[in-house]
């Protein structure tokens, strides 16, 4: 599925990055501490995070991520911003717990990484 798909299927907007809506997500990841997340976000993950400063552009890059959705109503700052727009990185907002978004996401059919 690409991002667009599924910010179509979610009626998410980008407020960054939206060169890069034809990447494929793969996955989905949940999680806030940057560290954690270098070490386990699988490539191709739509990365759900309260975090909103533009290091997350960074791992996201570094990981080869899809998009990030910043969710619990948390807006990225314009550096944030402008750093999604230079690497092409797809930036969403959602009102609401990650964890409502992820049930969404996985009824959407894109694979979370659950083992059998």
């Amino acid at each position: 599925m690409k991002v667009s798909d599924l910010a179509e299927k979610l009626a998410l907007k980008p407020v960054a990055g939206e060169k890069g809506m034809d990447r494929t997500v793969k996955k989905g990841y949940c999680g806030d501490l940057l560290s954690e997340v270098m070490a386990n976000t699988p490539e191709g993950s739509v990365w759900l995070t309260v975090q909103s400063h533009q290091n997350i552009v960074a791992v996201a890059v570094l990981k080869e991520m899809a998009a990030i959705i910043m969710t619990s109503g948390i807006s990225p700052d314009p550096d944030t911003c402008k750093k999604a727009d230079e690497e092409n990185i797809p930036i969403f907002m959602w009102p609401e717990s990650s964890f409502d978004l992820a049930v969404l996401i996985q009824k959407t059919g894109v694979d979370t990484g659950k083992k059998g």
